[in-house]
């Protein structure tokens, strides 16, 4: 295995990470700052008026992506087993 196969396999390890990890990131950022707005507009400055609505959403964005998710995951990995005998000889 070369130094470039290494790095091909680290990015595309990285690529789908972030793939993933983006619906999940982009909702408690909208919703961080939707709460945000909405507690700066009324001054009330609650800890739990920003933390459950962000693990509601982020529970429901995982209920509507989350299939979606898997399978990138699992295409991912079935790549990968299929290039093992290209990887090692």
């Amino acid at each position: 295995m070369t130094p470039t196969t290494v790095m091909e396999l680290g990015r595309g390890a990285l690529e789908v990470a972030l793939l993933v990890a983006a619906p999940m990131f982009a909702a408690a950022l909208a919703t961080g700052l939707i709460i945000s707005v909405l507690q700066a507009a009324t001054q009330i400055n609650e800890v739990t008026l920003s933390f459950v609505p962000k693990l509601v959403v982020m529970f429901l964005t995982l209920l509507l992506v989350g299939p979606w998710m898997i399978t990138m995951l699992t295409d991912y990995i079935r790549r990968l087993f299929i290039a093992i005998p290209t990887l090692i000889g």
